[in-house]
C-alpha cells in the first residue's frame, strides 16, 4: 500500500527558501522501503561495530567481542546480497550520458563503467562467501571487484568536481541577479527559494565527494590487503562510518 501523503501545515510566517517540512514516520517509512536506505543502515551498524573492536577498548577473550565479530561478519555479508542486479543503474547511467566531450565520456565511462563492474562482481563475491561457488575464487574475485570500485571513484569524484564548479558559478550569478532585484526595492521570492536550493545541492555535492574519497581510500586498502599507510583497521573503519552517514543523509533528503 502507497503511504498516504501527510498534509503540509501552512504558515504565514514561513519563507520560501525554507524546507517543506515532512511527518517523520511516513518520511522513515519511505526511507526504509528503498534498497539504499536500508543497506546504508546496516552499514552504519557494521563500521560503529568495527571501530569498537578496532579500537581494543574490549578484551579479545570476552564473549561480547566474539558476538561483535560475528555480527560484523554477518552484517558484510547481507549487504553484498542487496547488491544483487544493482549494476543496472549504472548501465542506464551509461546509456543516458550525453557524451558532450571526450573529457566527460573517459570520466563517465571510469565513473558507471568502474562502479557497475564493481556490482557485477559484488554478486559473485557474495556466491562464493556465502558457499554457492567455491570459495578459492573469493580472493581474486574480491581483487578485481575492489580495482573497478577505485576506478569508478576516481572517475566519480572527477565528474562531480566537474558538476560543483558549475554549481559554483551558477550561484554567482544568481546571488547577483537577486543582488539587481534588491537594488531596485523589490523582493525576489522566486530567486531566493532558487539560491536556497542551489546552496542546499552544492552541499550535498560536497558532501558526496568526501564519501567517495572515503569509500576509495577503503577501496585502496583493500587493493593492498590492508598494508601500507592509510589502511589501519580504526581509520578504514572511521571512514566507512563517515562515508554510511554521509549517504544516510543524502538517502533521507532525497526520498
Amino acid at each position: 500500500m502507497d503511504p498516504k501523503p501527510s498534509p503540509t501545515p501552512q504558515n504565514s510566517n514561513q519563507t520560501p527558501n525554507e524546507p517543506r517540512q515532512r511527518d517523520f514516520l511516513n518520511h522513515l517509512e519511505v526511507y526504509l522501503a528503498k534498497r539504499d536506505g536500508v543497506d546504508k543502515l546496516l552499514k552504519i551498524s557494521r563500521y560503529a561495530t568495527k571501530i569498537i573492536l578496532a579500537s581494543s577498548l574490549l578484551p579479545e577473550t570476552l564473549i561480547l567481542t566474539k558476538r561483535l565479530k560475528s555480527f560484523e561478519s554477518s552484517v558484510g555479508l547481507s549487504r553484498k546480497a542487496f547488491r544483487l542486479g544493482k549494476f543496472v543503474q549504472d548501465v542506464n547511467a551509461l546509456r543516458d550520458c550525453p557524451f558532450d566531450t571526450k573529457q566527460e565520456t573517459i570520466l563517465s565511462i571510469f565513473a558507471y563503467g568502474g562502479e557497475g563492474l564493481y556490482y557485477f562482481v559484488e554478486q559473485f563475491v557474495w556466491l562464493a562467501k556465502s558457499g554457492l561457488i567455491d570459495s578459492k575464487h573469493s580472493k581474486s574475485l574480491g581483487k578485481v571487484s575492489a580495482w573497478a570500485e577505485f576506478v569508478g571513484y576516481i572517475g566519480s569524484i572527477s565528474l562531480k568536481f566537474r558538476d560543483l564548479k558549475k554549481l559554483s558559478e551558477e550561484e554567482v550569478c544568481l546571488e547577483s541577479s537577486i543582488a539587481v532585484t534588491v537594488t531596485r526595492g523589490v523582493r525576489c521570492q522566486e530567486g531566493e527559494r532558487r539560491l536556497w536550493k542551489l546552496r542546499e545541492k552544492k552541499l550535498m555535492k560536497k558532501l558526496s565527494i568526501v564519501q567517495d574519497f572515503a569509500d576509495g581510500l577503503m577501496a585502496l586498502a583493500d587493493i593492498r590487503d590492508g598494508r601500507g599507510r592509510f589502511s589501519g583497521p580504526l581509520l578504514m573503519s572511521c571512514a566507512g562510518l563517515l562515508s554510511a552517514l554521509i549517504s544516510t543523509r543524502k538517502n533521507w533528503v532525497s526520498c
